[in-house]
């Protein structure tokens, strides 16, 4: 009798999907970083910002909430909305300014029929208290300056910093140093 091995079986399973929960709350107020897909460098045209802006005043006039500061980098964004209270749904506030600011734009598709321009998948964290909001809020203004594209945040353009500066928030020329609140903070 010749010994046969068992033939080798592949063990089973299950698809792993994630598990990632969003952070629904309703009147919540959230800090978004959103990347272009593959970190393409397309928001320095003109053409792509201007999109960009148009689909943050329809959503906002469709679905309203309140944008307390964003910055726009060549290859990402960051803000932080307030939603209205009895409102949690980001979501499709996201889904529709992606999709309006990637109309008309030229792009190769993917097996699903979506443009390449922006990164399918977005994270989200909810702002614990008025702390960590203006932590955010920091961030997001000293980011043109911790990536070396500016030496100080009133020099970039795509943000809104002088809008903050304005309201009495920041001195002009915060931000020329890394500020201590934000030492460690990474969100890219």
């Amino acid at each position: 009798m010749v010994y046969t091995p068992p033939r080798y079986k592949r063990p089973h399973f299950p698809v792993q999907m994630s598990n990632y929960r969003r952070a629904y709350q309703t009147g919540g107020c959230y800090f978004f970083p959103v990347v272009t897909h593959a970190r393409q460098p397309i928001l320095t045209q003109a053409a792509i910002i201007e999109r960009l802006r148009e689909a943050f005043r329809r959503t906002m006039r469709a679905q309203p909430f309140e944008l307390d500061a964003i910055v726009v980098l060549p290859d990402h964004l960051h803000c932080v909305w307030q939603l209205s209270e009895g409102d949690h749904d980001f979501s499709s506030r996201w889904r529709a300014i992606k999709h309006y600011a990637s109309t008309g734009v030229v792009s190769p598709v993917n097996a699903r029929g979506e443009k390449q321009i922006w990164q399918r998948r977005f994270w989200e964290h909810l702002i614990d208290d008025e702390q960590d909001w203006r932590r955010h809020i920091d961030y997001i203004h000293y980011n043109p300056v911790k990536h070396g594209y500016v030496a100080k945040p009133v020099d970039w353009p795509h943000s809104s910093f002088e809008k903050a500066v304005k309201a009495g928030w920041y001195d002009e020329h915060w931000g020329q140093q890394l500020p201590e609140m934000i030492s460690g903070m990474e969100f890219e």
